[in-house]
């Protein structure tokens, strides 16, 4: 509703209530006596309107919102009911699909589940690459696998980047060594440090530069439609971190290794190198390409199933 009309609604209901009551018969003829009444009753009614506007007007949106809800529940059965076109009932019914599911017997849901545990029990964090690259369409489709993840109202709050190019990566490495020689020395704390004895690991990060590819895992609490509206993104933490988890498994299942690295406190820093917004966190960077020739991992051993799980 245009600023003019609603006013001009406002000082319409105004002049028809009062005539209602009485009031604007008196209140001319008392002007009248006094000859000032085409000067005052115009200010009387534009103040009164100026005054009502806002209130009223969220009254008349109510009442259209009111109207929509009520075409929205119209009974299909009635003829003369003005409810959704044809177009409107299709795509509302195209909202549920069915399920594309794939049955399988006893046997082989053991089968698959067994063959599943013993992939991803092969996989481990490498820090060593080589420099082959990765062929075509891999990572594309690495990062469709997370993609689908579940996440809260389906608002999928991830974003990805893939850095490839050399001169970026270089760029990136010394940024984050900036940031983890502070960390190691200051803001870990030895105890931290020296849990990471064991693994060989400390401040300096070659596998960014000597990985085929990094991909940066990004959140976002919340993102803007098209038409700049808002858009909240519920379970935010929650629903990236399970994209993290499938992007980890496919990473692997493609016959590719990686490093789960914190980049931490220089976040801000890489949102910049790559333009990203600064509503995004960044959560993950993972290395990812083939493991360097003769590489060595540390001989760790995992928890038993008893250890994890608890029936009841």
């Amino acid at each position: 509703i245009s600023p003019t009309l609603s006013l001009s609604l406002v000082a319409l209901f105004l002049f028809l209530l009062f005539i209602e009551m009485g009031v604007v018969v008196g209140l001319v003829d008392e002007l009248m006596e006094s000859g000032v009444v085409g000067i005052v009753i115009p200010i009387f009614f534009t103040l009164l309107g100026i005054f009502l506007h806002n209130p009223i007007v969220a009254f008349l949106s109510r009442l259209k919102d009111q109207g929509r809800e009520l075409e929205s529940h119209t009974d299909p059965e009635d003829p003369t009911a003005t409810g959704p076109t044809g177009e409107e009932i299709e795509e509302e019914e195209d909202e549920f699909v069915p399920l594309d599911y794939t049955p399988y017997t006893p046997e082989e849901s053991r089968k698959r589940a067994e063959d599943f545990y013993e992939l991803t029990n092969k996989r481990r964090t490498v820090r060593h690459y080589s420099d082959a690259s990765i062929p075509t369409g891999v990572i594309d489709n690495i990062i469709k696998a997370a993609g689908t993840s579940p996440s809260g109202a389906h608002t999928e709050p991830w974003h990805f980047v893939v850095v490839t190019d050399l001169k970026l990566k270089k760029q990136l490495r010394e940024l984050i060594e900036e940031e983890e020689i502070i960390n190691y020395q200051r803001r870990m704390g030895d105890k931290w440090v020296g849990d990471l004895d064991r693994l060989r690991t400390n401040w300096e990060k070659e596998y960014i530069e000597n990985a085929p590819a990094i991909i940066i895992v990004l959140r976002s609490p919340y993102s803007f439609e098209k038409s700049g509206e808002k858009k909240i993104h519920y379970y935010h933490e929650l629903s990236t971190g399970i994209a993290c988890g499938i992007l980890v498994t496919a990473i692997h299942n493609a016959g590719l290794v990686t490093v789960t690295s914190t980049p931490m406190n220089a976040g801000n820093k890489i949102k910049a190198l790559f333009n990203r917004p600064a509503h995004e966190k960044v959560v993950l960077l993972l290395p990812v390409g083939y493991p360097a020739e003769n590489c060595q991992v540390p001989n760790l051993s995992r928890k038993p199933l008893e250890e994890i799980m608890t029936s009841f």
